[in-house]
């Protein structure tokens, strides 16, 4: 069992990392941050499916007995807990690993995962931290409902997201050799509210409805002329569970989308989750653009030497 310290107070003391960077004090880290030196054995998706795979099979950790994190959210919430109270969250592993991929990919199997993610987002967000919450966890993830004033309105927008994704409201085609989907947002009412919610919405869409709709890793959407191209989060981490296409450095395309309409803008492919965007409303149809990204993801040096 370890104890918990705050990130910044355990430069000098021997530590294990969880679902983040390594100090100058670890000795060990169980994270799935890409270049985290973390034993072969135990890597997995999700940091906080690392951490109870070491409850499994302890690698040595020397002499540490503190566990730390360099930064608070659902992820590094559970690997944390799971080191600090090994023996009460090996008893709801399952729930608790379903609430880190909430967390950290927007996926969920159990609508109490799902709820648990949107209140410790607003824990975050009300600046709340470890040692304010990790008793709370596993009583969280089991039972939502004391928390419900956290979670309502986002899961309502949850619900209508799925439900619009159901009845054809957002459509979704997938390019599998291109590991892309094509999603149109057919109501704008979609977008309505999606300011108030503490998961970012894509073209309106909760993220938690489109990413379980679809296996997809790269998100090209359109809603009412609005287009954004976004790599998921777990093209960034050391994913385990199946191999993942390179991300594509977008910005030469978006140098060549604006030369003849409004301005776009691509993020640097090391972001954690980088988009590209026009300014506003593009002029190309979304026919047009969905060719433009298919001809750069395709002619990319990055999709080139992996076909090899």
């Amino acid at each position: 069992m370890f104890e918990f310290r705050e990130y910044d107070a355990t430069f000098e003391t021997p530590n294990v990392v969880v679902d983040g960077a390594a100090n100058s004090a670890t000795v060990l880290t169980l994270s799935h941050w890409p270049g985290a030196p973390t034993p072969e054995v135990l890597q997995r998706d999700l940091s906080a499916a690392i951490a109870f795979a070491y409850l499994e099979h302890p690698v040595e950790a020397a002499s540490a007995l503190v566990v730390t994190n360099n930064h608070y959210d659902q992820d590094g919430l559970v690997s944390v807990l799971a080191l600090v109270e090994p023996d009460r969250a090996q008893a709801h592993r399952d729930l608790l690993i379903d609430l880190a991929a909430a967390g950290d990919f927007g996926i969920y199997r159990d609508r109490r995962a799902a709820r648990a993610s949107m209140v410790i987002a607003r824990w975050s967000d009300g600046g709340l931290g470890y040692t304010d919450t990790l008793d709370r966890v596993i009583d969280l993830v089991n039972d939502p409902e004391p928390w419900r004033a956290d979670w309502e309105a986002e899961d309502a927008h949850l619900a209508e997201s799925e439900a619009a994704i159901l009845d054809g409201r957002v459509t979704i085609d997938e390019d599998v050799s291109l590991d892309l989907a094509i999603v149109r947002v057919l109501d704008p009412a979609l977008d309505a509210q999606s300011h108030r919610f503490a998961h970012e919405t894509i073209g309106g869409v909760h993220p938690m409805a489109l990413h379980n709709a679809t296996q997809r890793f790269r998100l090209l959407v359109d809603q009412g002329g609005r287009v954004m191209f976004i790599d998921r989060y777990e093209t960034w981490v050391q994913y385990q569970s199946r191999a993942v296409l390179p991300r594509v450095d977008l910005r030469p395309l978006a140098r060549e989308l604006s030369r003849d309409d409004v301005e776009w803008r691509a993020g640097d492919p090391n972001e954690l989750t980088p988009q590209c965007s026009p300014v506003g409303r593009s002029r190309r149809t979304f026919e047009e653009i969905v060719d433009a990204f298919r001809d750069a993801l395709r002619a990319s040096p990055e999709h080139a030497a992996r076909r090899r």
